[in-house]
């Protein structure tokens, strides 16, 4: 089973939480925001149990084994490193990264970080979310 936290409150989200929701192996346990009343709206709203406002405190959640990253394209490796460095399995929108020297950096990390897998997401054009 996977047990979700969503590092942000990206207009993302809106299409990829129902997807989510309704995956048979999923749960939604947690999204995260830098502004804890946008997290604890966005929770309400897509029915997540808890809300954080700060992706640090998601990270330590222990419950969480899974991430969605839907940042702004900067921030992607940053966070997918430090999710994988929590042992967490992280899925990063695209692009994964900025720069070859990123991709890298997300390669390594991954390697290390005891079968966590790293991809990026990619919607299929006739996926109804989409």
């Amino acid at each position: 089973m996977l047990k979700w936290g969503v590092l942000s409150c990206a207009g993302i989200n809106e299409f990829f939480i129902p997807a989510l929701r309704e995956a048979r192996r999923s749960e939604l346990v947690a999204i995260a925001s830098r502004d804890i009343t946008k997290a604890q709206e966005s929770a309400t709203k897509h029915g997540f149990p808890k809300a954080y406002g700060s992706y640090d405190a998601l990270l330590e959640d222990e419950n969480i084994n899974a991430v969605y990253i839907p940042l702004p394209n900067t921030m992607h490796t940053e966070w997918a490193v430090k999710a994988a460095q929590k042992g967490k399995h992280c899925l990063v929108e695209k692009p994964i990264a900025t720069k070859v020297s990123e991709v890298e950096t997300l390669q390594s990390t991954a390697k290390r970080s005891e079968e966590r897998r790293v991809g990026k997401e990619c919607r299929s054009r006739w996926s109804p979310y989409h």
